[in-house]
């Protein structure tokens, strides 16, 4: 079973048990923006509340990896969800635990926010992106 964790040692030991799924759920992020501009994908932002101050992606959900297993039911599944954090690492280690329990319609960006921050994309405040989805019952 895998266990969400938190920090740099659960990011560490997601990455470390899971590198070999990684390869072929990559998506570029010129493609991730396209699809998520487009509406043919959501774009999910899984830093953490302190790392989105910096600035996000308009119309990205704001999901942090620490809150992730309370909050699976705000990942929709009619529509490929795209996980970014800073530079990969999170998300890719995020989208192989996911598919471990079951998750199929995901990728991870590659570059991450750091790579789109370098770009000069532009960025919103964390107050103007999308709100969390109520849970399901």
């Amino acid at each position: 079973m895998m266990l969400f964790l938190s920090g740099t040692a659960g990011a560490a030991l997601l990455i470390a048990s899971s590198r070999s799924q990684a390869q072929s759920a990559v998506v570029t992020l010129d493609q991730a923006r396209a699809d998520a501009e487009a509406g043919r994908a959501l774009l999910v932002d899984i830093r953490e509340p302190d790392e989105h101050a910096t600035g996000v992606a308009a119309g990205a959900r704001l999901l942090p990896m620490s809150q992730l297993p309370s909050r699976l039911t705000e990942l929709p599944n009619d529509r490929p969800v795209l996980l970014i954090c800073n530079t990969q690492n999170r998300s890719r280690a995020t989208l192989n635990a996911l598919r471990q329990r079951g998750y199929t319609n995901l990728q991870y960006v590659q570059g991450g926010m750091s790579e789109w921050a370098r770009r000069r994309w532009p960025l919103v405040a964390p107050s103007k992106v999308a709100p969390p989805t109520p849970a399901a019952r």
